[in-house]
């Protein structure tokens, strides 16, 4: 599947893989309504500079899924770019370099990270997506560090519940691999020790095979995204509301 850009990237100074996840196409010959969710790396990254740009997009909430020493060490949102702010780790177990087999691919790795995120971390994906679907948070937008894994998990699976097809779903988790020569760039400058490291595969490359593959598996081992998250406490009116709110 080749990657390709779209207009959906919000540059900022140094956050940059904000992207709003509008018009995709959905159930029914609906459409995911615009400016109604996004999705971001590490926002404590915005600066005053950015503070117009921001204001423009309408978010009502930020849900912060990082986990509790990465919100210390790095910061949490401005107060003035979060009306709301919600801090919702994923339970999942800590990534090993010794797992990565690179016969096997960074597809591989990434889809049995997923598949952990998903089965230990189920009850709390969708206590995030019940917040995302209640109206009173406005227009949410949901970030890890990288935008990338976590963030691209949970959007993947809201996605899922609103009826857009799995390789729509792969395309714009794959996009974030757009945003990381941006963030390089960046990092070279401004992180100690960043230009001498190795890039790591699996950090650096968002193949959407990795999000076909979770999406896929996650239906042999539980049927489909709303039965797994149903039966990890998602409600029926939770669902009714996020269709609500994020489909036109």
């Amino acid at each position: 599947m080749t990657i390709e850009a779209t207009g959906s990237f919000i540059p900022f100074q140094a956050v940059f893989n904000f992207r709003e996840v509008g018009g995709l196409p959905a159930a029914d010959g609906s459409r995911v309504r615009a400016r109604a969710l996004y999705r971001s790396d590490t926002l404590s990254r915005l600066c005053d500079a950015d503070r117009e740009t921001f204001a423009e997009l309408g978010v009502g909430a930020v849900i912060d899924l990082r986990r509790h020493e990465e919100v210390t060490a790095g910061g949490r949102a401005p107060e003035w770019a979060a009306p709301a702010y919600h801090h919702r780790h994923l339970d999942h177990p800590y990534w090993r370099a010794e797992d990565y087999d690179p016969e096997r691919g960074v597809a591989r790795f990434l889809a049995d990270r997923y598949a952990e995120l998903i089965k230990h971390g189920a009850a709390d994906i969708a206590g995030v997506i019940s917040l995302v679907a209640q109206a009173d948070t406005g227009a949410p937008v949901v970030h890890c560090v990288a935008g990338k894994d976590r963030t691209g998990t949970v959007i993947a699976m809201i996605l899922a519940l609103l009826g857009v097809d799995q390789e729509t779903v792969a395309h714009e988790y794959a996009l974030t691999e757009l945003a990381d020569p941006a963030y390089v760039a960046w990092a070279n400058v401004h992180v100690p020790g960043f230009a001498e490291k190795p890039p790591v595969p699996y950090y650096v490359s968002t193949p959407p095979e990795a999000m076909l593959l979770t999406l896929r598996e996650l239906e042999v081992a539980y049927g489909s995204v709303e039965a797994l998250l149903t039966a990890a406490g998602l409600t029926a009116d939770d669902l009714a509301r996020l269709r609500t709110k994020l489909l036109e």
